[in-house]
């Protein structure tokens, strides 16, 4: 043994054994969480729902079931942090001592473990490394919140609000304080069986005398394994990509390759992805060790075998990886389809193109292209039905009285960018033959009496087939179904547990997070169509308008006419790589 400051080779040693544990903990997990939903389910179904959702989520706090769901979900997210952070500690240890990695023992090290934060603080610990690590990018996370962040409207709507943007930058600052302060906390409760509050004095303690040298290691080290990265990622994917392209091969020779090494590119990404996190706790635990002792760890290289299983292994994905872009190529037009089929609705009226929910912005809309235009309705005072997003008109007409304050004599003379507000009757002659409405039932106003209105006026005018409401309460949603069964529903959610796919409705109404391939496919087995709200930048656009979302709503439509274009003149090369990150979403 000799003591050294540690490098790559460690971690470069430790793959394969990396590899299995990643696999084991993985397949655990799995099937923890795929219990978990069916109980979950069950607890569900016992009160009449097949999902819970933005729209209905009131019902966990006032159910037995439902509060039954919240206990189970916290404690179960505890063990999920012992599985997949805890035992990665406990392996980095062995890994960097030299010690033989015994996965099931870290396993059953790291539940032990975890009795320690069954407390009000350690409960505190379990909701940041799930929850806010992930957003503010500090701190140890987990694999199943990893991809976790803000919901793209709420995002905007803060970026937009000077005030909600300075709340969220100091909430920010905060968190990102609280979780540079205790970077070792978790490793001080693992490795030395600490109490969460004198593992947070004892991790306060080892940043504030260590801050410059851990930021110094941990920029070397990303940059270091962004090196091997790259180089790795050069030679399997870029380098054979170039000379598949620069060579004069044939046509159907070249689209075959190029299948291929995306298709190896994509094995080699998982696979690096899989060690990044396990990487960068091996990291935290040689600091964490050289901070508390003052010595760099001490260091026994180890021997690392590739058994026969291993071998086998690797033949038989390269074998997988070659049949599989024989027959992607041979089918290459079904797999990765050239044109989009995905529709473009213009967001409350127009979109950019035109002064928000109205007559003019909704006939902009279809000029340009639109298939359909979103709006949204509100009562009045004397009981008409009038064009309006927000709760009051403050933001577009200046003037800070709400719909159902104001009679229509009132509201009409008001104006939108110069444009009059027109009533729900006037929107719908103006749309006719033009574009499908899809209406959200908006503001205080929204409730059964408007539900009878709108079917009603909507009946009268033989426009069925050329509306679709839209609601964020399920509720009004599921009275509309059952009641006007012949109408066009429409439930807009941006986040929802349980089977969503069978709620009583036509469309379901995805935001962006939540419209992964998955999802969508959920939706189109019972029959219904994806919409995607609001994609609104083009990368946002291309991404979707490549999937298979019926719709996309959009403020930006001229945009996205532009992406479909773009979209139908691309090469095999950007069509492989769309339809795998669709796959991958």
């Amino acid at each position: 043994m000799h003591e050294r400051d540690l490098k790559l080779k460690p971690f470069l040693e430790a793959i394969p054994d990396i590899l299995k544990y990643q696999i084991a903990t993985k397949l655990i997990l799995g099937i923890l969480l795929f219990l978990l939903g069916r109980l979950f389910r069950i607890l569900l179904n016992s009160t009449g729902r097949v999902a819970v959702s933005t729209g209905d989520f009131t019902f966990l706090f006032g159910t037995w079931q439902g509060i039954l769901i919240i206990l189970i979900a916290v404690l179960s997210l505890f063990f999920y942090v012992a599985l997949d952070l805890n035992s990665k500690i406990i392996m980095s240890k062995q890994l960097l001592m030299g010690e033989d990695v015994d996965i099931w023992r870290s396993i059953d090290q790291a539940i032990k473990g975890v009795f320690s934060l069954f407390n009000l603080k350690g409960l505190g610990v379990i909701i940041y490394i799930a929850l806010v690590a992930p957003l503010v990018g500090i701190g140890l996370s987990i694999s199943l919140t990893e991809g976790f962040r803000i919901p793209t409207f709420i995002a905007s709507v803060i970026a937009s609000t000077p005030l909600y943007l300075a709340l969220a930058s100091i909430a920010v600052i905060i968190f990102i304080s609280i979780g540079i302060a205790n970077l070792f906390i978790m490793h001080g409760m693992v490795l030395d069986k600490l109490d969460v509050v004198s593992a947070s004095r004892q991790s306060r303690k080892l940043v504030k005398e260590n801050g410059k040298d851990y930021l110094n290691e941990n920029i070397m080290f990303i940059l270091s394994m962004g090196a091997v990265l790259g180089i790795i990622t050069g030679l399997v994917l870029v380098l054979p990509l170039a000379l598949t392209y620069i060579l004069p091969l044939p046509g159907e020779v070249r689209r075959g390759a190029t299948v291929f090494f995306l298709l190896a590119g994509v094995i080699v990404s998982l696979l690096a992805h899989f060690c990044v996190t396990p990487f960068y706790v091996m990291k935290m635990t040689q600091l964490y060790y050289k901070y508390t002792t003052g010595e760099v760890i001490r260091y026994s290289e180890r021997q690392v075998r590739i058994r026969t299983f291993d071998k086998v292994g690797l033949v038989c994905a390269i074998i997988a990886v070659i049949v599989t872009s024989i027959i992607l190529n041979n089918n290459f037009d079904r797999f990765f389809p050239l044109d989009s089929t995905v529709k473009i609705i213009a967001h409350r009226g127009g979109g950019v193109e035109g002064a928000e929910n109205t007559v003019s912005g909704l006939e902009k809309a279809s000029q340009i292209g639109a298939y359909g235009s979103e709006i949204d309705i509100q009562r009045t005072k004397d009981g008409y039905y009038i064009l309006n997003h927000d709760g009051n008109f403050a933001r577009v007409a200046g003037d800070k009285r709400k719909p159902e304050e104001m009679t229509l004599a009132e509201i009409r003379k008001l104006s939108v960018d110069g444009e009059p507000i027109p009533t729900f009757e006037e929107i719908l002659d103006a749309s006719k033959g033009k574009v499908i409405l899809f209406t959200e039932l908006k503001g205080e106003t929204a409730d059964k009496q408007m539900c009878d209105d709108a079917a009603r006026i909507i009946k009268e005018r033989d426009m069925i087939d050329d509306v679709v409401l839209i609601s964020l309460k399920y509720n009004l949603i599921d009275y509309i179904e059952t009641n006007y069964p012949e109408m066009q529903t429409c439930y807009l959610t941006f986040a929802s547990f349980g089977d969503t796919s069978s709620l009583n409705c036509d469309y379901l109404a995805l935001e962006e997070e939540a419209a992964t391939a998955d999802a969508i496919k959920d939706v189109h087995k019972k029959g219904k169509k994806v919409l995607v709200w609001t994609a609104n930048d083009r990368d946002s656009q291309h991404h979707f308008f490549c999937s298979s979302a019926d719709a996309v709503i959009t403020d930006n439509v001229v945009q996205a006419t532009e992406v479909i274009k773009e979209i139908h003149n691309r090469s095999d090369l950007r069509r492989i790589v769309d339809r795998l990150r669709e796959f991958f979403s």
